[in-house]
């Protein structure tokens, strides 16, 4: 027989969000709470990322020991984090069946938190054709087997993408000894910093091949090499024994498509007002499920919003959220999120990505024939997000249909 426990905020996914929100709510003495975790550690992508950049600038850390020190004051606060444990489908409203070392186990909550995360899509999901040789790698499975499990990688590595995760991810080969052969960009540039481009390309020798795709890979049992082709229709064939697939990011939102809850068109992830609630009353959503994929303060700093609006829904029981309306985006933005938006939403920023670079855009806010905001931007670019106050969203009217947001170049 299925055991049943209740809890009052059931949280899923132990991340930045998740943690962050666990130690907010349990700060704020909510009785009990609980943190799910399908790994056997907390503290999500930065457990395994080596590298600094976390924390603060007075306080700078590894990503290992950020995740550290967000378990911790999770678990400082009161909150539970329970690891090895997968949430498998809904069993009511506020009710999710779960199996971990207790068995198959059913907890029922007053609030649930969705913080699932991203991940990249595999070679599988990119249709890139060939062999299936070892050695073929995401980010994510390159970082954990040279940082968490001390695995040699091979002694050859072509690395696919030109962003900040795809320059990670040759930072991560060279710590594990092996020599970066080539990074390959579909786009005409590097999507990260110049800085860092010219590093790479300057000081680690690392070429950087721009206008190419990768057509094929090949080698029987351990891969010998990948093809790539040009932009002008030239093929060559790199020859390497890894190949580490980044970027391409989409969230983790099984569990909430299993569920019915609206979807974005744009993010793919659920669908969130300003305060991240989802389209079903008591169920949140948070960090990179929402936006595939930002960075662990941006996370931190949604876990502490969703925090503040899970205590005001405990405390208004059955009392339903304001009425939210679609926030929609024309090309050339591929997205914004929260992508609903409420009269009451305040706090939170909204992020937006355009798909092409734009240098001193207008963007304009609209509902109707209403002009709700206007802004001149210095720039927008595809590899960077835009922040966006929501100091305009008073203005919106609840009954007044969808709020779209525009990019001009004039």
């Amino acid at each position: 027989m299925t055991a049943v426990r209740e809890v009052d905020v059931l949280i899923v996914g132990a991340g930045p969000a998740g943690l962050v929100a666990a130690a907010r709510l349990a700060d704020a003495q909510v009785a009990r709470v609980e943190v799910l975790e399908r790994e056997q550690h907390a503290g999500g992508v930065p457990r395994h990322c080596a590298h600094g950049g976390y924390g603060t600038w007075l306080h700078p850390l590894t990503g290992p020991a950020y995740a550290r020190l967000l378990v911790a004051a999770a678990e400082g606060a009161g909150a539970v984090v329970r690891t090895g444990v997968t949430a498998l489908d809904w069993a009511g409203p506020l009710a999710l069946d779960t199996v971990g070392a207790r068995g198959h186990e059913t907890i029922r909550a007053r609030a649930v938190v969705l913080a699932t995360g991203a991940r990249e899509r595999p070679r599988s999901a990119r249709l890139v054709p060939g062999t299936r040789p070892a050695g073929v790698l995401t980010t994510g499975e390159l970082q954990q087997a040279v940082h968490l499990y001390g695995q040699r990688i091979g002694e050859r590595a072509v690395v696919v993408g030109a962003e900040d995760v795809s320059y990670a991810a040759a930072a991560t080969v060279r710590a594990a000894g092996a020599v970066v052969v080539a990074m390959v960009a579909e786009g005409p540039r590097a999507r990260t910093m110049p800085a860092r481009a010219a590093d790479a390309r300057l000081r680690q020798g690392i070429p950087l091949l721009t206008d190419t795709t990768v057509t094929e890979l090949l080698g029987h049992g351990r891969l010998s090499g990948v093809r790539v082709r040009h932009r002008d229709g030239r093929t060559a064939v790199l020859p390497c024994d890894t190949v580490v697939f980044t970027g391409d990011f989409v969230p983790e939102h099984e569990l909430a498509r299993r569920g019915g809850l609206t979807l974005d068109g744009g993010t793919q992830g659920p669908a969130v007002d300003g305060a991240l609630r989802t389209s079903r009353p008591g169920v949140f959503a948070v960090g990179s499920v929402l936006h595939p994929v930002e960075s662990a303060a941006t996370a931190a700093r949604e876990g502490a919003h969703v925090a503040g609006a899970v205590l005001e829904a405990l405390a208004e029981a059955e009392r339903p959220g304001p009425d939210s309306v679609p926030l929609l985006v024309e090309p050339p933005l591929r997205w914004i999120a929260p992508n609903r938006v409420t009269p009451a939403d305040h706090g939170l920023p909204y992020l937006l990505r355009t798909t092409s670079p734009l240098y001193r855009p207008l963007l304009q806010i609209t509902q109707a024939d209403r002009t709700l905001h206007r802004q001149r931007l210095p720039r927008a670019l595809p590899h960077r997000t835009v922040s966006l106050s929501p100091r305009w969203t008073h203005r919106v009217d609840p009954h007044g249909g969808p709020v779209r947001v525009r990019l001009t170049d004039r």
